[in-house]
């Protein structure tokens, strides 16, 4: 019979878990979650929707503020695809 009761056949002792002292946490690096199957397809609808709204809206916004006496205006990003962005330093000098 064996003297420890935890130790029967088979069954081997736990290790003790190591010091951390002073050692930061370990981070784990990747996507971990996982998109659920059933609700991907009415997600994505509602994602289509939301989009379509907030476009919507910016444009009537964009409308409305370019109206007479508007003090807004619209302003798309500049392309970058192959021209060298200036620095704008050099530029507002006078």
């Amino acid at each position: 019979m064996t003297q420890k009761a935890n130790l029967f056949k088979g069954q081997q002792k736990k290790k003790p878990v190591p010091s951390r002292h002073g050692k930061a946490p370990q981070i784990r690096k990747g996507k971990r979650a996982v998109k659920p199957s059933k609700n991907t397809k009415q997600m994505d609808v509602d994602r289509e929707l939301t989009k379509f709204i907030n476009q919507c809206n910016e444009t009537k916004a964009a409308t409305f503020a370019t109206k007479d006496g508007g003090q807004l205006c619209i302003l798309k990003k500049p392309e970058t695809s192959s021209k060298k962005p200036e620095s704008s330093s050099g530029a507002a000098k006078k």
